[in-house]
């Protein structure tokens, strides 16, 4: 009970800076209706207590059981074991992201059933599992981080070229998507299990960053190359459908989706517990109880997001696009600089971080980094918005620095990176805040959700990938003063 006190107490910092805004502005310049206000206090309270459960669920069977996956998966020491079982384990996991089910519904209600929600889960999982699968293969053969990096982000930056510039925004959001607080954790407790028994890495923990932002990558491959195929086919006009389900009816529907996105993971897991974990006693019921945890807590969360958090940052996002350009400015960046102090998935890299690093690099260095970037990137989308720019604008040129630095940093700070701009993306950013951006775009005149209100992530997962390589050269730069 006192752990999750401990969890409700963390996520309530995580969502309070929304809620609090929120409340603010209905006082103020953005009234709600008594129904939506109704809806959007208990839509919190649902998102909070679910959030909390999901956590602990996570912490007590998802992380342990990819610890000890990852360490099972070395000590076959067959390649193929690797690449299959990762590509297995990495799709699984993904399917079972609840931010990848929030951003495929969006993109489905704005696209009125165009671009499906299923389609968007299963062909990002399919990149999440690719990905992955090389990313535990570059740890076991000691492939170098920075030119894995450089040839992924060519073949992005080429796809994207080639890409309808107006639909760049939903590949970038969803990759930024996929890594949310059930992928991230799992993530790094198994490349951790497998890097502990790398024999051909001199520096094995350190060796565990950098898979994130492999696997972020992977998934934007594979859906440019989906923009690319039906891109020309998909209609661009703001089409959000009107109907609004019941309460029963979204729990009903929420229940049936986490059923069917964990009962793999479950599969997988008593499949592998009589081959390899042999888990027993105490130990296999704390795994059992953390599962149902992850259950409850993901379907809490879910049905709090889907009940009114995302209605109402469409209804103030779209009240303010017409009010002073300069307040909204401001609290978009003080938003993005709140959300961010407390994401769980943040939370979860920059412990890592410091323990990797024997508290050498401090988290309260990588999270102010990480702060000032997301807050500006959450500026830079109304920018877009505002002005109908093309996200490859942006992208570009910030892919080109980011790039560029990989040369002058150090080799654990571009993994920490791009790591951290795959997770920076957590449930407040991929719900209230892309909510907020679609209704500024449904009331900016020429603008559309599909074209213009998506591309919000994509820019908050570049700006800490050059915000957290600053942050490392002058770590190098302050080493050799000192002599280190």
């Amino acid at each position: 009970m006192k752990i999750l006190l401990h969890k409700i107490k963390e996520v309530v910092f995580a969502v309070a800076p929304v809620v609090l805004l929120v409340l603010m502005l209905h006082l103020t310049i953005a009234p709600l209706s008594n129904d939506l206000l109704l809806k959007f206090i208990t839509g919190s309270a649902l998102t909070i207590l679910g959030l909390a459960i999901f956590l602990l669920g996570v912490d007590l069977s998802i992380s342990p059981i990819g610890n000890i996956m990852g360490e099972n998966l070395a000590k076959k020491n067959k390649m193929w074991i690797v690449i299959i079982g990762g590509f297995f384990l990495g799709f699984f996991i993904s399917v079972a992201e609840p931010d990848l089910h929030i951003i495929a519904k969006q993109i489905d209600y704005f696209s009125n059933g165009f671009i499906n929600n299923i389609m968007i889960i299963v062909v990002a999982s399919i990149g999440i599992g690719l990905s992955f699968s090389y990313g535990l293969t570059r740890i076991v053969k000691n492939f170098s981080l920075k030119k894995t990096m450089l040839i992924l982000y060519t073949i992005i930056l080429l796809l994207a070229a080639l890409s309808p510039n107006k639909l760049m925004g939903i590949a970038f959001d969803t990759s930024g998507a996929t890594t949310g607080a059930m992928a991230v954790p799992f993530i790094l407790a198994l490349t951790l299990g497998i890097a502990k028994l790398n024999k051909n890495s001199t520096d094995s923990a350190k060796d565990s960053f950098g898979l994130v932002g492999i696997v972020s990558a992977g998934v934007i491959i594979i859906m440019l190359l989906v923009n690319i195929s039906k891109g020309n086919f998909i209609p661009l006009e703001n089409m959000g459908a009107n109907e609004s389900l019941s309460f029963f009816n979204i729990v009903k529907s929420i229940t049936s989706e986490v059923v069917l996105a964990l009962l793999p993971i479950l599969l997988i897991f008593i499949l592998f517990n009589k081959t390899s974990f042999k888990f027993e006693g105490r130990q296999l019921k704390i795994i059992q109880k953390g599962l149902l945890y992850t259950f409850i807590g993901m379907i809490f969360f879910l049905v709090g997001v889907n009940s009114g958090f995302l209605e109402v940052g469409r209804e103030i996002g779209h009240t303010l696009a017409n009010k002073n350009f300069t307040l909204i400015l401001f609290l978009c960046f003080i938003l993005g600089m709140t959300t961010i102090l407390a994401e769980p998935a943040v939370y979860v890299l920059t412990k890592q971080i410091e323990e990797v690093t024997a508290g050498y690099i401090k988290r309260k260095f990588v999270i102010a980094s990480l702060a000032i970037g997301v807050g500006l990137a959450i500026v830079l989308s109304i920018i877009k918005i505002k002005y109908q720019l093309d996200l490859w604008l942006f992208l570009l040129p910030g892919y080109g620095i980011a790039i560029l630095l990989m040369l002058f940093t150090p080799n654990l700070f571009v993994g920490i990176a791009f790591d951290s701009g795959g997770v920076a993306s957590g449930p407040m950013t991929a719900t209230f805040i892309l909510a907020f951006m679609h209704g500024v775009a449904t009331a900016t005149e020429g603008a559309t959700v599909l074209s213009d209100g998506f591309g919000m992530i994509a820019l908050v997962a570049l700006v800490p990938i050059i915000t957290l390589q600053i942050l490392g050269i002058m770590f190098k730069l302050k080493s050799k003063k000192e002599g280190v």
